[in-house]
């Protein structure tokens, strides 16, 4: 096939406007010690064996830098339960990529962050669930926890290298995302990102349990809206809504294909971190296929690029080109058919019920959480 086409659901598709990756999302693991009952990882977790060979992972971070990736994630999992973390680090530098490490902290040492900094690892994004050690732990599921996390933020700030908090918040911490802001500025981060929980992967099965009630929707709102007025110039402040209680969904990857990849623990490379879960898509692997041929090729990557598979209701809309038909991953979760109107929006002849189910579950007694690999 050549590079200026695509076949997709039947469609031949021009790619030759489609722009190369700008980011990367690299799955370099899925062992991690904490059980997150929030974890958006698939059930079936990748095991060690099946891992990628540090060789391997440099040699897909020389063909992302080929085609034109510059931010590079290195995530997880826990990218600590990585021996080699230090070298892929190392090799992705020299490559000119600027790296960010996505981590719980848990397996980072002060001696592993400073050799981290000497080889030029740009940033650190440190995952907080709480901001005592009994609200942490509790939601992470490992005891002490959250004390190694505020080790390795002070680490962090020693060895010079930028620091983001990333608080995921559901129903049983929302009440704590003021606190968990004010903890941002005192660990010297630079930004925080104030994430309401995805139901994808783990996540899933508590929702009961994570989905949040209107009242802590918006009483959240408020407080991030406070804070970024009282924090100007000093912390920056992502925020990303509840996404049962918004009106529109978001532009989800900034568009299936159009900005960003994941590879797998294994090699498998998607346009989204939970693409695995629309059962028509097969997914190619860099062990087998170059990782542009996929980007620019792959039935996969082509499925849901332009306009051509939108329904009607996002073909006419004027938003199409601001949230992209929304998530195809939670259309697919939700309305059983990836290629839906993403249910989130106010325009879906789904809408209702999905508010209906949310008021539902966030409003019934506080449930069991169930927590990752217990």
């Amino acid at each position: 096939m050549k590079r200026g086409a695509a076949l997709a659901n039947g469609i031949v598709r021009e790619v030759s406007r489609v722009p190369p990756p700008m980011a990367m999302l690299a799955e370099l693991t899925h062992r991690c010690p904490l059980a997150c009952p929030y974890c958006s990882n698939p059930v079936a977790l990748t095991p060690a064996k099946d891992e990628l060979s540090t060789g391997e992972w440099i040699n897909v971070f020389e063909q992302a830098a080929d085609l034109g990736v510059l931010h590079l994630h290195l995530s997880g999992g826990e990218p600590a339960a990585r021996r080699d973390l230090v070298e892929l680090t190392r090799a992705a530098v020299s490559l000119g990529l600027y790296t960010n490490l996505i981590t719980s902290g848990v397996g980072l040492t002060e001696a592993r962050i400073s050799s981290l900094a000497d080889v030029g690892l740009d940033h650190v994004q440190l995952s907080i669930q709480g901001v005592s050690p009994e609200s942490a732990d509790r939601i992470g599921g490992y005891n002490g926890g959250y004390e190694r996390k505020i080790a390795v933020a002070g680490w962090v700030a020693d060895a010079g290298i930028p620091l983001t908090l990333n608080a995921v918040c559901h129903k049983q911490n929302m009440g704590e995302i003021e606190a968990m802001i004010e903890l941002a500025i005192r660990l010297k981060a630079r930004r925080i990102e104030v994430a309401t929980v995805q139901f994808h992967g783990w996540a899933e099965r508590n929702k009961a349990a994570l989905m949040p009630t209107r009242e802590q929707v918006e009483q959240a709102t408020q407080t991030v809206a406070a804070a970024r007025e009282r924090y100007q110039g000093i912390l920056v402040i992502d925020y990303v809504p509840a996404d049962y209680y918004s009106s529109y969904p978001k532009a989800c990857m900034g568009g299936w294909g159009r900005v960003g990849l994941n590879v797998t623990p294994s090699g498998r490379v998607l346009p989204c971190h939970a693409a695995e879960t629309i059962p028509s898509l097969s997914f190619e692997n860099v062990r087998e296929a170059a990782l542009a041929t996929i980007w620019y090729e792959s039935d996969a990557f082509n499925a849901y690029r332009g306009e051509d598979w939108m329904p009607d209701l996002c073909r006419s809309c004027e938003r199409k080109k601001v949230d992209f038909g929304g998530c195809r991953c939670q259309a697919m979760a939700l309305a059983g058919d990836a290629s839906a109107t993403d249910p989130v929006c106010i325009r879906s002849p789904l809408r209702d019920r999905l508010t209906r189910e949310a008021d539902k579950l966030s409003t019934t007694p506080a449930a069991t959480l169930t927590y990752r690999g217990r």
